[in-house]
């Protein structure tokens, strides 16, 4: 069976494989899975309207497995719309038979991009208009489709995880929702709490880090990086995130520190306590590339933040990841940072809707993750364990050996010319 309600990160590489051929056993491992009969059932991809650049790439790796493997096919997509009417309301049409189908729904409810008139205007479809149809294309597949799966990789509601006095639980109340309308699956990635998935202990919910595919990025991006102690470090930007940063920390073999917001409880803009300052606890940054991750950026202020504050600190460069970089109040900021020699790079997914403007800036990398969201399907299409699939602590280990063998044949390299 495979693994549910887990956030698949640091597992343990089997014994008797090498670290460096991790890459090489997915990929693998993935093409021989589609030459076997032993899936769950056919395997189907809906991609919601916002979502369709990543459902075409998802498709088209596990396409390209399945041909390999063998089989005659050109694409798993399955056509689906949600049209309106004149006064707004909406349905959900699949175009293609779904049954027998093991279905997976993919939906970017961050993508505000997509628009609907109504009554002359032109809305932008929020997220709770993406869920609506999410909703609508289970109802239009229930009762046909053999099982029912969503790949949700910004999880609705799922900034309001918690409740404070007389406050909706949207996240908890939207997963319970899926699960009471069929939905055997949940896939999302860096919930902003994957505890709540306690809301639904019954169905499945995979909580996903894209930490290899960061790292990977990063060091491409930048070949001159030198991953030791000496010149090198993460720093979580509060204590939510500790957990993702000592992940890269103890893997890295780097030395952590944190900051932790003091805030005005006083007073509350915007529905939240405001940010009175950003404390710094930890080792000395002189001299090292400071490297951040986080699950969003939203605004971009505590980042920026912090970004200033090490490199008053002497922090030689300043990195920054976050799952979801989708800055709400635009771009200026980090564009005058970035000239300011403040900022260095800015890693963000392709998981969420990207405008041109920010995949078109200097200080902007972009982690594909489609790659790895096919891996998890067809390894959920055929009900195998997912940790023999996805193992990201062995491969960035391995990654990071290469790496500083490199390192060391270039230092040896120059020695010689002395």
């Amino acid at each position: 069976m495979y693994a549910r309600g887990n956030t698949v990160e640091a597992e343990a590489a089997p014994e008797g494989r090498p670290a460096e051929r991790e890459g090489e056993f997915m990929e693998e491992r993935a093409q021989s899975l589609f030459s076997v009969e032993d899936r769950v059932a056919p395997l189907g991809i809906i991609a919601l309207e916002g979502a369709e650049e990543l459902g075409e790439k998802i498709d088209a790796h596990l396409v390209r497995w399945a041909r390999t493997a063998g089989m005659d096919v050109d694409t798993f997509r399955l056509k689906c719309s949600c049209p309106r009417f004149g006064s707004g309301d909406a349905k959900g049409i699949i175009e293609e038979t779904v049954r027998g189908y093991d279905l997976y729904i993919v939906v970017d409810v961050g993508n505000y991009s997509p628009t609907y008139p109504y009554f002359g205007m032109e809305n932008h479809m929020s997220p709770d208009d993406h869920f609506q149809n999410l909703k609508r294309i289970i109802q239009a597949a229930s009762g046909k489709a053999h099982r029912l799966n969503v790949i949700m990789p910004v999880l609705y509601g799922g900034r309001q995880h918690r409740r404070n006095y007389r406050e909706s639980l949207d996240c908890a109340f939207a997963l319970q929702e899926l699960q009471r309308m069929g939905v055997e699956n949940v896939v999302t990635f860096d919930a902003h709490d994957p505890r709540v998935q306690n809301a639904v202990p019954l169905m499945g919910f995979d909580n996903l880090r894209p930490s290899y595919q960061v790292l990977k990025k990063m060091l491409k991006s930048f070949p001159d990086m030198v991953i030791d102690r000496d010149e090198f470090m993460v720093i979580s930007p509060d204590e939510g995130a500790l957990d993702r940063n000592m992940f890269y920390a103890s893997v890295m073999g780097v030395e952590m520190g944190m900051f932790y917001k003091r805030r005005d409880y006083s007073r509350v803009v915007d529905g939240r306590n405001p940010i009175v300052a950003h404390e710094y606890l930890g080792s000395d940054v002189k001299g090292k590339d400071v490297f951040v991750a986080d699950d969003i950026i939203s605004s971009g202020e505590s980042m920026l933040d912090i970004a200033y504050n090490v490199k008053k600190r002497g922090a030689k460069r300043f990195f920054c990841f976050a799952t979801f970089a989708i800055f709400a109040k635009g771009l200026e900021t980090f564009d005058k940072a970035y000239q300011a020699g403040v900022l260095d790079g800015v890693f963000g997914t392709n998981l969420t809707y990207r405008t041109e403007e920010l995949k078109n800036r200097p200080w902007f990398y972009e982690v594909d993750v489609s790659k790895y969201i096919s891996y998890y399907v067809s390894a959920l299409n055929h009900d195998i364990s997912t940790s023999q699939l996805i193992d990201p602590h062995a491969k960035m280990v391995a990654l990071l050996e290469k790496r500083r063998e490199e390192y060391k044949k270039s230092q040896h390299e120059q020695l010689k010319f002395q």
